[in-house]
């Protein structure tokens, strides 16, 4: 069944920013921690952020199944049409409790294992980053004004490069490939503005050669390849939501060019 997406970016852009009040809402005033069986916090606001996302997707048509990190053990696996929702309801616990903004509400419609449309929103920064194959790559600031982004391509020959680095997971592997690289500069940013950044060009590059999973990559892999771009494994492969069952991603680079 062919989809509008451009409705349905809307559509889960808004439910996104609904999760996001809901998130900012308890970021306002004391709230508990827990941990998870993998150590990974787990804050009220993760949950009552995929309480919102589930039942908004749920509510559209075409009974698409969700994957929430949240409730992993409720998925079923992809529809006939090789679609399902992909979520991350507050992407950067880590950031949330450190309460210096950088934490997302990710949303991605995967189809046959490519994500096709991604929805990034950063409550506490006011912005949104949202992508739909045929329809491209946007971000959306405090105002409401949607303007397109673009990566930035491959520097120069002999320009610095600007590297996006993880706050919250550093990696005893990025020095060996930063020395590869060459002359750089490090940008410091949680959750999948990482991605975001490579995307509307403020970036070139980011290597994660560390965890993740598929909800933490989802929907910002569609805005940096929407915006031109590519995330590409350390065997030159996109980066694939295929295989659902594996939640975890293998180590990838961003690239700020096609």
């Amino acid at each position: 069944m062919p989809l509008d997406m451009p409705d349905l970016l809307d559509q889960a852009h808004t439910i996104a920013k609904d999760a996001g009040d809901a998130i900012m809402a308890i970021y306002a005033r004391d709230f508990s921690i827990e941990e998870k069986a993998d150590k990974s916090p787990l804050t009220e606001a993760d949950q009552a952020a995929h309480e919102v996302i589930v039942a908004g997707l749920e509510a559209l048509p075409g009974e698409i199944p969700v994957l929430s990190e949240e409730h992993t053990e409720g998925f079923a696996g992809a529809d006939a049409d090789g679609r399902y929702w992909l979520v991350d309801p507050l992407d950067g616990t880590k950031e949330f409790i450190k309460r210096n903004g950088e934490f997302t509400v990710n949303i991605a419609l995967i189809e046959y294992g490519k994500p096709v449309l991604g929805v990034v929103v950063a409550p506490a920064l006011e912005v949104s980053y949202l992508a739909a194959e045929g329809v491209g790559a946007f971000k959306v600031e405090g105002d409401g004004g949607r303007r397109s982004i673009h990566v930035a391509g491959r520097p120069a020959e002999n320009a610095i490069w600007r590297v996006v680095g993880s706050r919250s997971h550093p990696s005893p592997d990025l020095a060996e490939w930063l020395e590869e690289l060459g002359e750089h500069e490090m940008v410091p940013m949680g959750s999948s503005l990482k991605l975001c950044l490579v995307a509307e060009g403020a970036a070139d590059v980011y290597p994660r050669l560390g965890p993740t999973c598929l909800w933490d990559t989802g929907a910002a892999q569609a805005v940096v390849e929407q915006a031109g771009g590519r995330v590409d494994t350390l065997e030159g492969q996109p980066l694939s939501y295929a295989t659902p069952a594996q939640h975890l991603n293998p180590h990838f680079i961003v690239w700020g060019s096609a």
